[in-house]
């Protein structure tokens, strides 16, 4: 992961799609309040925390120590938590980021995760959630992850607005390569094959895989919802008051 998160087609696609939705937006936010304070919950080894520094101040927080020393290897500010205990006062960051953590078996309860993400928000803060979707998608790469759960976009949206959170923008990602992924995790299944499926490919197939990746950017970012996708995610609003 340490080393794919910079380069490889998905980690690199998936951080394209993420920041088309997120960037807009926050900056509005950074036009009505100055530089934001950014939290990256589940932060791995802090590679979509290099990027989130360039627009605030980022910190992140992870349970696994191994990933909190490759955060500081790559030299961004980490900290040893679980999502649903952050060692942070409400109310202490404009952005909080979540991409590919609530899914996990290390997170028993994705509900009580946003709660706590949603408390450490500032009122009219940001928060971005991405998680895998649709479980007909669920193959050999789902136990290699430890996943516990892959979501509607109506699942996702629900979770989240059940938390005092209003869903801004909600889509699909990962979508043109859809047909390709609904194939190789059914052909897994049949199969019975193990492992991962996120890997470093041949170049030309990097490059092609990254192209269709930064066009589902491009289209998320004028504002196109993708119906359809491995992925789905969520931006969504702390109210500004209890009333919203």
């Amino acid at each position: 992961m340490f080393v794919a998160e910079q380069a490889q087609w998905w980690y690199a696609g998936q951080r394209a799609v993420a920041h088309a939705l997120l960037e807009p937006a926050l900056a509005r936010l950074e036009a009505a309040r100055g530089r934001p304070a950014i939290l990256d919950a589940g932060c791995g080894t802090g590679g979509n925390l290099v990027h989130l520094g360039r627009l605030g101040r980022a910190v992140g927080v992870d349970l696994e120590p191994l990933a909190i020393r490759y955060c500081r290897e790559r030299g961004v500010r980490a900290l040893r938590a679980r999502l649903e205990a952050l060692p942070f006062a409400g109310d202490s960051f404009d952005a909080v980021t979540s991409l590919d953590v609530i899914y996990h078996a290390w997170v028993p309860d994705d509900g009580e995760a946003v709660r706590e993400m949603a408390r450490v928000l500032r009122p009219g803060g940001l928060m971005l959630v991405r998680v895998p979707a649709l479980r007909i998608l669920w193959g050999a790469h789902d136990a290699a992850v430890h996943s516990r759960h892959r979501y509607t976009r109506r699942e996702l949206v629900r979770l989240v607005e059940a938390r005092g959170l209003v869903v801004e923008r909600a889509t699909y990602a990962n979508s043109f390569l859809f047909p390709l992924l609904l194939v190789r995790r059914t052909l897994d299944r049949l199969l019975r094959r193990t492992g991962s499926d996120v890997s470093f490919l041949p170049p030309p197939l990097e490059w092609a895989f990254r192209r269709a990746m930064l066009a589902e950017a491009a289209l998320v970012r004028r504002g196109v919802y993708l119906p359809i996708g491995a992925s789905v995610l969520a931006l969504a609003r702390k109210p500004a008051s209890a009333g919203g």
